[in-house]
């Protein structure tokens, strides 16, 4: 340290005129060795201030190179969740906005998951075991986003392999990625229906299959579409079909999308990330057509976390007259504890509570799978429901005081760790009135 002083102190000195006299030197020698004891008083002598700063500078380079030269060779490279607190400070923010933009998202996920596939427990290359195909397609990774994806591109089809019971209102919701290669480098597009098969082993071919359901598919150059098909004996209502134009809302290649689908009865809307794309009040009549199957089709894309669930949850009477309400609709990545945009709907609903009734307290407890070691998961579902709170308060105003917060990780269980859907029930936040 002494060293660093010496060099500091020569280096300000030789900077200085020629034409300064020896007594000048000698004050200014002594006030060097104050300002370096005590930076916080530099404010009589700019020159010198000036002066020290820049050697400073320059000796913390040196030192700064060599620290992270050494740690280059010493460390590997890291992008989980163990990066600096600036990092996640600006991710942080980054998602805040995020979720700012969703301000007029109002879907809210099913209560109960009755069908979860992220395809964890299929082998990387193989078809996965709950679908069925007249073509092909396997399970992959990526490099632009984690988890496992079922990849096809082909004219054929992949679907559920049995059939769905819905009941008349349910939530489905999807990851999807548009890829190339059906027909040259360029984004191929996809189909999705929701329909209803003539029996469980029928595949139903071409391009109004089974008795009837809905399309929502994208075109090559990204342009969403939507129909409808009614061909089952009785059913007189015309099907609908149309697009929708602007650049907000065409899809692009290698990008990941958020579809989600909100069936009530006759009616369904369809929201892609924060924008609602369809609206249809008298879509599929419910005494005509009750879809049973979701398909993929005729083109190329990536899709995981297919997730449908039944029952619209009372979110009130749960909270305020059960004292405990469990919400599948707080949405976090694999590990990662920001909360998802898509989570808007529900947090919205949940605030509206809170502030309605401002003496309640609650506590916010955090719950995962059993994926992965126990203390990971423990410290991960702290975060969580940290996170959940955070967002309560900075985005929908409710008072923080009010709200506790704690994690149980993967030590109360409600299902079985055994399939995806499962481990999907495990996943969850709960709201408890203290």
């Amino acid at each position: 340290m002494k060293s660093v002083v010496k060099l500091l102190i020569v280096a300000v000195l030789i900077s200085l005129p020629c034409t300064v006299n020896s007594q000048i030197k000698v004050d200014l020698k002594k006030k060097v060795q104050n300002q370096t004891n005590n930076r916080a008083n530099q404010k009589t002598d700019q020159a010198i201030d000036k002066g020290l700063d820049g050697i400073e500078n320059g000796v913390k380079g040196i030192f700064k190179k060599k620290k992270t030269d050494q740690t280059q060779e010493s460390q590997p490279d890291q992008s989980s969740d163990a990066n600096n607190t600036n990092s996640v400070e600006k991710s942080v923010k980054q998602e805040q906005t995020q979720l700012q933009s969703y301000s007029k998202y109002d879907f809210i996920p099913g209560e109960k998951v009755m069908f979860y596939e992220d395809f964890s427990q299929d082998a990387v290359g193989d078809f996965p075991a709950l679908w069925n195909t007249n073509g092909t397609a396997e399970v992959v990774t990526t490099n632009l986003y984690p988890g496992n994806w079922m990849k096809f591109v082909m004219r054929q089809c992949v679907w559920t392999d049995a059939l769905l019971k819905l009941p008349d209102n349910y939530t489905i919701e999807f990851d999807i990625i548009p890829i190339g290669g059906l027909e040259g480098e360029g984004m191929s597009g996809y189909y999705v229906r929701l329909m209803q098969a003539k029996n469980v082993r029928a595949w139903d071919g071409g391009s109004a299959p089974g008795e009837g359901g809905f399309c929502f598919n994208v075109e090559y150059f990204g342009r969403p579409n939507y129909s409808t098909w009614l061909i089952k004996q009785g059913c007189q209502e015309l099907g609908l079909n149309g697009h929708l134009d602007g650049d907000a809302y065409k899809q692009k290649m290698n990008q990941k999308y958020h579809i989600a689908i909100w069936v009530q009865k006759s009616r369904i809307r369809l929201y892609q990330d924060q924008n609602k794309l369809i609206d249809l009040p008298k879509a599929l009549p419910v005494d005509c057509v009750k879809p049973d199957r979701i398909r993929f089709e005729y083109g190329a894309a990536m899709l995981t976390n297919i997730r449908i669930a039944v029952g619209a949850p009372d979110m009130r009477n749960k909270l305020m007259t059960e004292g405990k309400l469990v919400t599948y609709g707080i949405y976090f990545d694999v590990n990662k504890d920001v909360v998802k945009p898509e989570s808007y709907g529900t947090l919205k609903e949940i605030a509206a509570i809170l502030n309605e009734v401002p003496d309640v307290k609650v506590k916010i407890v955090g719950h995962t799978d059993a994926d992965g070691a126990d203390a990971a998961n423990l410290d991960l579902s702290k975060r969580r429901a940290a996170s959940v709170r955070n967002e309560l308060v900075n985005s929908f105003g409710v008072n923080g005081v009010r709200l506790e917060t704690d994690g149980l990780g993967e030590g109360q269980p409600v299902a079985p760790n055994d399939t995806p859907a499962n481990k999907a029930l495990n996943r969850r936040v709960e709201f408890i009135k203290l």
